[in-house]
């Protein structure tokens, strides 16, 4: 603080140095961040490691799993290992498309889309040019009939 006292400070120097103190207060708020952020993506980068390293041994597990279940099939038919392996082999087949036909129902449905966003948007869009165009009704805001119906719908009852 200056030697001054505060009454004899100007109204520029004040504006000044609340100025100052505005810009220091932002730029430490933004090395927090950038802080706060590098230790999350830092944590993030080690799960997902870990996340790498457990996928990798479940690959194997399953495997593993797999080639148990073929050995029980000729254990329980008594059959050829051949016999085994091909029923194994039949049920991923039968996985796969299944699989398959359940992505491509759900990539069907199209793109995301913020229906709701869109809706709001035009609402809003309309009451402006409401206002903009003509003289108020003193009665209330321009918003459409549906618009006020809809948003007392979803308003939650207490």
């Amino acid at each position: 603080m200056s030697a001054r006292g505060d009454s004899d400070r100007s109204l520029g120097e004040i504006v000044s140095e609340v100025s100052d103190k505005a810009s220091l207060l932002v730029r430490e708020e933004v090395e927090l961040a950038k802080a706060e952020v590098l230790d999350k993506a830092k944590k993030m980068g080690r799960g997902a490691g870990i996340a790498a390293a457990a996928g990798a041994v479940l690959v194997f597990a399953l495997v593993m799993f797999l080639h148990t279940l073929a050995w029980l099939f000729v254990d329980i038919f008594d059959s050829a290992i051949w016999i085994g392996f091909a029923i194994v082999t039949g049920l991923l087949v039968l996985l796969g498309i299944v699989a398959g036909l359940v992505a491509a129902k759900l990539i069907k449905a199209g793109p995301p889309t913020p229906d709701m966003a869109i809706e709001q948007a035009k609402i809003t869009r309309d009451t402006i040019e409401a206002h903009a165009s003509g003289p108020q009704d003193p009665s209330g805001p321009a918003v459409p009939v549906d618009a006020r119906a809809q948003a007392t719908e979803e308003s939650p009852k207490p």
